[in-house]
């Protein structure tokens, strides 16, 4: 087993050097997602690269939940510019690995969670999974390369509307948009995404990952994530604003109050 040595992230791959595991690993914080967790999935991506024989990672999170989202509170409005696009990098780092990359949700997916998820090439998710993308209450755009990944994925009309109106889905509507493969039940979770896992592995390495980067060429041409560069911008825009500050401020109260 090769093991890259990460602080908030596990990232391995099996000894015949097939498999490989990325674990989102603070689950006693529902795996939020720092500006040094997002550094961590970037390198981990450029990690699984340098293994030549590797086909299919498998994208987690540990606990309960597989992403409670982005940790505001360790995102800083005076942070340099290059710090500010670790979330996109690590976007564009998921969509350019080689390997076929397989999201297992469970819990909770939300906002940067959802953008994780959003940047695997399949996804199955336990039917008691819930999404949610509450940037706007929380008075931030949806940045990392979010709205292009969710518009390639769903739709703008359907994207427009999840992002502005913040409303919690469940794994059946996700599942119904498009946005997951499959929905299983919660106690199959593992068997599922293995069964998938070694369907995947089983097939030529080479057709297998050209499939992968001819969809994505296609898909670029048509909703081109590179085009949301600059939208790292707007979330520290947010940050600053007084009514945004606001609007965070009363969303977390909604929350604490419905505890």
């Amino acid at each position: 087993m090769d093991t890259a040595p990460f602080d908030t992230i596990i990232a391995t791959v099996s000894p015949d050097g097939h498999r490989g595991d990325l674990t989102l690993n603070r689950p006693d914080k529902l795996n939020p997602l720092s500006s040094h967790t997002l550094h961590e999935i970037e390198l981990a991506a450029r990690w699984f690269d340098e293994h030549h024989e590797l086909k299919v990672v498998v994208v987690g999170g540990a606990g309960r939940s597989f992403s409670a989202g982005a940790d505001l509170s360790a995102f800083s409005t005076a942070a340099p510019m290059e710090d500010r696009q670790v979330g996109w990098r690590m976007g564009r780092a998921m969509d350019e690995m080689r390997a076929v990359t397989v999201a297992r949700i469970q819990g909770w997916c939300v906002g940067g969670g959802l953008v994780v998820a959003a940047g695997c090439d399949l996804r199955i998710a336990a039917d008691t999974a819930r999404f949610s993308i509450p940037e706007v209450d929380l008075g931030i755009p949806l940045a990392w390369g979010g709205i292009p990944r969710l518009v390639r994925e769903i739709g703008p009309a359907l994207t427009k509307e999840l992002v502005m109106t913040c409303r919690p889905f469940d794994a059946a509507e996700a599942k119904a948009a498009g946005f997951l493969n499959r929905v299983v039940p919660e106690a199959a979770l593992d068997t599922e995404v293995e069964a998938l896992v070694q369907v995947l592995l089983a097939k030529p390495k080479l057709a297998l990952l050209e499939t992968k980067a001819h969809v994505n060429a296609v898909t670029e041409s048509m909703v081109g994530t590179g085009r949301s560069w600059a939208d790292a911008d707007g979330l520290y825009a947010g940050l600053r604003d007084e009514e945004g500050r606001a609007s965070a401020q009363a969303y977390v109260d909604r929350l604490r109050s419905n505890r």
